[in-house]
């Protein structure tokens, strides 16, 4: 597939509707999707994107496509440990593991070069067969060498991802139609954490995939669930409205939030996100999206302080939220829209709007995710402070991003305010004031 191009936001479009999305490493892109078990023709599986700034815009190439056959992706998470990465992805009721290897491969006017050198036979009819490897060794590694002194655009290096699949297990147990609805993997790698129609949440060791514990308050099945920054919490929501705070440890409930919604509306919790911190005695924090049961009322993007069961700051929505992300540096947060498919993007501490995308798709928004800052290399040079990719049932990935916010030093503030005071005193004295 040739390179796609960023043109309004665009990054590519594929040919299934996209549930689930992914930052595989700092620079790769996960989505997943399908058109489900019946024979419509639209193909269930995932793809793998590239991404890169070409001092304009951002720029995708799609790497890797991995079809499912009859099981339509519609959630999946990635854990990548800087040397290796793995993938998890929800298939009907059960989770399937996938391996994740890299491998650089030459290329050569945009193809794989084998490497392969013609012998020729009649001069090395009469020499040995140890004379013979060596002298064929000694000719592809010469060749090899050459094509990676070669700078020029018709040569040059491929990064390969290769993905295996390894264990699959069942992770939901509902009697009627198992599903698994959501996964996730805690940021050490070491704990995996699943929510389906059976209303549980099963915690896992990763990537052993073997039960650690099985929490079974909720009633209905599971919206969403995530891991806090310090491994030691989980939060999980449900469509019986409740919101619960585990101990990943034991297994055992801490905390569940709860609010009165403002003029005696109902609401449903929807998404759910931990907040980065960078101190290591930070409070946690969990960025939550609340919609109202009647859509004409508001619903919330709100902070909560887990450890106090309060809200820190919310704020109103006219619509139906539907996709929440939170950036690895804890720095921003991003909605996503249900019946506008439009995206906005608040400053974390303060929930001031950065950036508002009408119509980011005509669809709703299914997923988003911030490009990381620290995942297992450099970030991707661009000129931007953050951003954030964002899929739909339309087929489309998009991105959007925020400039570099221009503030001056604080040091810097001081010294103009003194500075002009001074200046005012000076030119009341001159003017006799």
């Amino acid at each position: 597939m040739p390179t796609r191009w960023n043109k309004g936001g665009l990054l590519a479009r594929v040919n299934f509707p996209l549930y689930t999305l992914q930052m595989l490493t700092s620079r790769h892109i996960l989505v997943g999707g399908g058109g489900g078990s019946s024979k419509t023709g639209v193909a269930n599986g995932f793809e793998i994107f590239e991404l890169s700034h070409d001092g304009t815009q951002f720029i995708a190439e799609e790497m890797t496509r991995h079809e499912t056959g009859p099981s339509v992706v519609m959630n999946c998470a990635t854990y990548n440990d800087g040397q290796r990465a793995w993938i998890v992805a929800g298939q009907e009721s059960h989770c399937q593991l996938y391996n994740v290897t890299t491998k650089v491969t030459l290329i050569e006017n945009g193809e794989i070069n084998k490497c392969q050198t013609n012998n020729n036979k009649g001069s090395l009819r009469h020499r040995k067969k140890s004379e013979r490897e060596e002298d064929v060794r000694k000719t592809k590694d010469k060749k090899i060498q050459e094509m990676e002194n070669n700078n020029s655009s018709a040569k040059g290096k491929k990064l390969q991802l290769i993905i295996k699949p390894a264990d699959s297990l069942q992770t939901d147990f509902w009697d009627v139609e198992p599903l698994q609805r959501v996964v996730r993997v805690s940021q050490d790698g070491k704990l995996m954490a699943t929510g389906g129609t059976d209303g549980h949440v099963r915690l896992w060791k990763f990537p052993q995939m073997l039960k650690e514990h099985d929490l079974a308050l909720h009633e209905k099945e599971i919206d969403d669930i995530d891991f806090s920054p310090g491994y030691s919490l989980l939060a999980s929501i449900a469509k019986d409205g409740k919101l619960y705070i585990w101990n990943v440890r034991d297994g055992s409930k801490v905390n569940e939030l709860t609010w009165t919604p403002p003029n005696g509306a109902k609401s449903m919790y929807k998404r759910c996100r931990f907040k980065r911190s960078e101190e290591r005695k930070a409070k946690e924090e969990l960025f939550v999206l609340s919609n109202s049961t009647l859509g004409k009322l508001s619903s919330f993007l709100q902070l909560w302080d887990v450890e106090s069961n309060s809200i820190v700051k919310s704020v109103p929505y006219k619509e139906t939220l539907s996709a929440l992300a939170v950036s690895d540096d804890g720095k921003f947060v991003a909605v996503g829209t249900m019946f506008s498919g439009s995206v906005d993007i608040y400053v974390a501490f303060s929930l001031s709007k950065a950036l508002h995308v009408p119509s980011a798709h005509s669809m709703f928004i299914t997923g988003l995710e911030f490009l990381p800052s620290k995942l297992d290399g450099p970030a991707i040079t661009s000129n931007t402070e953050a951003a954030v990719v964002s899929i739909s049932v339309d087929n489309r990935i998009c991105i959007h991003s925020i400039n570099f916010r221009h503030t001056l030093p604080f040091w810097l503030v001081i010294v103009l305010i003194i500075l002009s005071i001074c200046g005012a005193f000076i030119l009341c004295s001159y003017l006799g004031i």
